[in-house]
């Protein structure tokens, strides 16, 4: 159990250290930034790899959202959902305090401003409200689990499934950085949230409310897609 929540630690950890940090350092650098492509590209590239480097080990969670659904598929167990979200959250606090640290460090720093937190009302990118980002994460993060469930299925391809599952994270994260910085995953938005400035702190339960919720819906709705898929003993 060790080394898989090691492998959850890790394996969050370049996802927020990668996927945050290409959108603090890079996404808004005048005439060169990657803007919002580079930033979606940035996160599931992390996904892919992570999944690819350590996936073996723990599975590839690295989102609580994630081991959430797989729980309720009947892929992982319940008993060990606490451990799993405990690491998955670690590596994104630890990354979090890199980005903040490596920041800091800049000539002229005053702050880190938005930190590439995820927010509601003035705090999102283009003003989106309380229920549009709700719903949109709700949304996308059942849509990523009807990802991860079908890639991993044994009726899929195998060896496969860190690709559509990288792939699916990139288009989630075109739709809705304009409306909420996307999160789909509690333990990224808790790791910057803790250092950025502005109201990410207090906006932060909407961003495990929201993809918890959307988790749940997408395991009921794989489960109803795939009725003959057993529960383990």
């Amino acid at each position: 159990m060790m080394q898989k929540l090691l492998a959850e630690f890790v394996g969050t950890f370049v996802l927020v250290f990668g996927g945050c940090g290409s959108a603090v350092f890079a996404a808004g650098i005048e005439g060169v930034g990657i803007g919002y492509m580079g930033v979606a590209l940035a996160f599931g590239l992390t996904v892919l790899t992570m999944a690819y480097a350590v996936g073996g080990i723990s599975g590839g969670h690295f989102n609580p959202a994630v081991s959430l659904g797989l729980a309720m598929a009947g892929r992982f167990g319940f008993g060990d959902l606490a451990k799993y979200w405990g690491a998955q959250v670690a590596g994104g606090i630890v990354a979090g305090l890199a980005l903040y640290l490596i920041l800091s460090g800049m000539d002229g720093f005053e702050g880190v401003g938005g930190f590439a937190s995820n927010g509601y009302g003035a705090a999102s990118p283009h003003g989106y409200g309380l229920m549009s980002v709700l719903l949109i994460e709700i949304i996308l993060t059942a849509i990523f689990l009807i990802v991860i469930l079908g890639s991993t299925a044994p009726s899929a391809p195998v060896g496969f499934a860190p690709i559509a599952i990288g792939l699916s994270l990139t288009l989630i994260h075109l739709v809705s950085i304009p409306v909420s910085n996307t999160s789909v995953n509690p333990a990224r938005s808790t790791g910057v949230a803790l250092f950025a400035d502005g109201p990410a702190i207090a906006q932060l339960w909407a961003f495990w409310v929201a993809p918890l919720i959307g988790a749940a819906l997408g395991a009921l709705i794989w489960k109803a897609l795939s009725p003959s898929e057993q529960d383990p003993a």
